[in-house]
């Protein structure tokens, strides 16, 4: 039987008295310009201020507590979920090993490997990273700790919801980037159990959409990955994978973002909203911007998911590529 929003609200709720000595209560941050002309209250909820640049040391930190076992970890990553497991590792005392895609953000490559953990680079993109390091664990040499596909990091990521219902009076639409489903499915989760008439956007990079094409399939199915600016969503989905069905039971609507929106967002973050951000983070702005005349005079808290960049992917971004 699936597993409830309502026992993944409980199981965040947990995760947060678990993990809030060790993570930033991130603020949420009212819109400078977006939503003005629509009359409209935007909210930025800014994990792009959390701990280690991202969202992601909330799951890791909250898979690793209740972890007891001293047997050596192994996860994968596109970056931020292995800066926030090393993170955790560190403070937790772990022995962690990670494997990231080749094409890992040279500015997320270093991070991660001065916390002093193991690094393996193999694969294109996320999912050939992730399926090297489950037949790694498979050996009996390690144990995998997914950065999606677990109920302990969804929960943890649930975290973030329970802040959003605290610091605002009243939420009319949530905005959220869709990668591997682990965010959306903690939050929507926490949103949905608590404030049921809250709608939730899931936004989905038209380069790189796993999930949104599942969720509209009512099953995993394999997709073809583009280069995204929002590399830190991008790649596929376990079969097994928890977070489609709550995703599935959270979301009431999908909308795909071509590059071209996202590079609109980025710049509209950048210079209206004068924060840094990386390509997931303005792809949720990207969502909202598309929907934002139908949403006049409702208050929309949009996540900003991580901000960790390069200086080459900030330039570029400044000059119009906006990639690396």
């Amino acid at each position: 039987m699936a597993l409830s929003i309502h026992e993944v609200a409980s199981r965040s709720v947990a995760a947060r008295r678990r993990i809030r000595k060790y993570i930033y209560e991130t603020p949420i941050i009212p819109a400078r310009k977006v939503g003005l002309a629509q009359g409209s209250s935007v909210l930025f909820k800014a994990e792009n201020f959390q701990l280690t640049g991202s969202f992601k040391i909330r799951g890791a930190m909250n898979k690793m507590s209740v972890s007891v076992s001293d047997q050596r970890l192994i996860t994968a990553s596109s970056g931020n979920h292995g800066v926030g497991a090393a993170h955790a590792s560190g403070v937790l005392s772990k022995d962690l090993t990670v494997v990231l895609p080749e094409t890992v953000l040279p500015a997320k490559l270093g991070k991660i490997k001065s916390y002093g953990v193991n690094v393996i680079l193999h694969g294109a993109e996320t999912g050939l990273a992730e399926k090297h390091a489950q037949q790694l664990a498979a050996s009996g040499e390690y144990a995998y700790i997914s950065p999606y596909n677990d109920l302990d990091i969804v929960a943890g990521q649930g975290t973030i919801g329970i802040e959003i219902l605290e610091q605002c009076e009243s939420v009319d639409n949530v905005f959220i980037s869709m990668g591997g489903g682990g965010l959306i499915s903690g939050i929507g989760s926490v949103i949905k159990a608590f404030n049921p008439q809250t709608t939730i956007y899931g936004v989905s990079a038209t380069n790189s959409q796993a999930l949104a094409k599942s969720m509209s399939s009512g099953r995993v199915v394999e997709t073809h990955h583009l280069p995204t600016l929002a590399e830190a969503v991008a790649g596929g989905l376990d079969e097994d994978t928890v977070t489609l069905p709550l995703a599935q039971s959270v979301v009431d609507h999908v909308i795909e973002c071509e590059e071209d929106d996202i590079l609109t967002a980025l710049k509209t973050i950048a210079f209206d909203e004068n924060m840094i951000v990386e390509g997931s983070a303005a792809l949720a702005l990207a969502g909202y911007n598309k929907h934002a005349d139908k949403l006049a005079g409702q208050t929309s808290v949009i996540l900003l998911c991580g901000a960790n960049v390069s200086e080459d992917f900030l330039e570029q971004v400044i000059q119009g590529s906006g990639r690396d």
